[in-house]
């Protein structure tokens, strides 16, 4: 007789962590009860507040979004706009000096560098080009060959910053040495050019962005301003500064008739936005993978640039989860950015230019600001959860056994 047997296939069952999202605590009209409560804070003066869910783009809340206000700093939001729409991210900026083939010239072939120092310490310090440095090797370049050092240079430029070469020529005078400047195209230029001296490239637009965002730096930011409307072909001036942000704005379908733009910096304080207008293109950004690069820039609360010092003290809970840009004047501070608020963000515009003219006042209106605005932040916490798992394992061979 024989007798067939197979194994039967056992079910192994396994225990498996699952993460899951946990839900935010601080929904919408959490928020916005939080921000109710912001706008009557005395330390901020009646603010120009403006609030959107991130997700959807809805405007949960506002408090005179429609007021002109003085932006500060926030300001540089549009010059980086602007910047990401004109300019290459990987464009760099070349400036080159030559010795002249005059005697005791040279001349530097510029290329609008915003990066380039005009002053020598600040270059050093940061690790940058300084024209005294460029210009110093290109004079010790004609002296090599003279037993008397020239004391007189002639200097033929092109796509210098009139700053720049003000600067240029005072540091000289220091020095004993005369600058007479003439301005030239650059085809002029190399046409008086001898040998190369000295070179100087800039890191790229992208990362130019991100400095001055993270760091505030008005000039930085006002020149790139400059460069986007030049090459948007409205010229390198303040009123082309204004009608590239007016297209830009239009563009992106966001009403400018209510901004005054001075400079691309914020530091004038005769620029004018709204927290709306603001608000809304925050919102753009954050839907358009283009302007990525804006939003790595900003500040991180208690991490990195403006926010470096910030919330460590007063707000500790929102460490790392606010990114915004920081803006302030004499009887002003902004901030505009996004905060993170468990499973939601929020896009979040503050303008209060209203308070008092004095260092503690801001002060107060900093720590206030932060404050509440750690009573929206929480971080998204992914909870494990154990799951079950049934497997079949491989069915055995079947076994013949025969009898006899």
């Amino acid at each position: 007789m024989t007798f067939i047997r197979k194994c039967v296939a056992p079910l192994l069952v396994l225990s498996l962590l699952t993460p899951l999202h946990s839900a935010s605590a601080f929904d919408p009209s959490t928020a916005t009860s939080v921000f109710a409560r912001l706008i009557k804070a005395p330390e901020l003066g009646n603010p120009s507040v403006s609030l959107i869910d991130a997700s959807t783009g809805e405007v949960i809340f506002e408090n005179s979004a429609y007021s002109e206000r003085k932006p500060a700093s926030v300001l540089k939001v549009l010059s980086a706009t602007a910047t990401l729409k004109y300019l290459e991210p990987t464009q760099t900026f070349t400036t080159k000096a030559y010795r002249g083939i005059e005697n005791s010239s040279i001349v530097i072939a510029g290329g609008l560098d915003p990066w380039i120092s005009y002053k020598h310490t600040e270059a050093v310090k940061m690790k940058r080009t300084s024209l005294p440095r460029l210009a110093l090797n290109a004079i010790a370049a004609i002296n090599s060959d003279r037993t008397i050092p020239t004391r007189n240079i002639k200097l033929y430029y092109s796509d210098i910053y009139g700053s720049d070469l003000s600067a240029l020529t005072s540091f000289l005078k220091g020095r004993g040495i005369r600058l007479v400047p003439t301005r030239v195209t650059r085809n002029e230029g190399l046409a008086l050019s001898g040998a190369e001296i000295f070179a100087s490239s800039s890191p790229t637009v992208a990362k130019i962005l991100s400095f001055f965002l993270t760091w505030s730096d008005n000039t930085l930011a006002d020149r790139m301003a400059q460069l986007a409307s030049l090459a948007a072909g409205n010229g390198r001036n303040e009123e082309g500064v204004a009608t590239t942000f007016q297209e830009i704005l239009g563009q992106m379908e966001i009403d400018p008739s209510k901004i005054v733009i001075k400079d691309g910096s914020g530091l004038s304080r005769q620029n004018r936005v709204t927290s709306h207008l603001v608000a809304q293109l925050l919102y753009k950004i954050h839907q358009d993978p283009v302007f990525s690069v804006i939003i790595d820039g900003l500040p991180v609360s208690g991490v990195t640039g403006t926010l470096k010092e910030r919330y460590i003290e007063s707000a500790p809970d929102a460490i790392g989860l606010v990114k915004a840009k920081t803006g302030t004047l004499n009887g002003t501070v902004s901030l505009a950015g996004y905060i993170e608020s468990g499973d939601r963000e929020y896009i979040f515009v503050v303008i209060a230019d209203k308070i008092s003219r004095s260092y503690s006042a801001s002060e107060k209106a900093r720590a206030t600001l932060d404050k509440y605005l750690a009573k929206i932040a929480s971080p998204l916490i992914i909870e494990e959860i154990p799951a079950i798992i049934e497997v079949e394992l491989p069915i055995a061979e079947s076994i013949s056994v025969t009898t006899i």
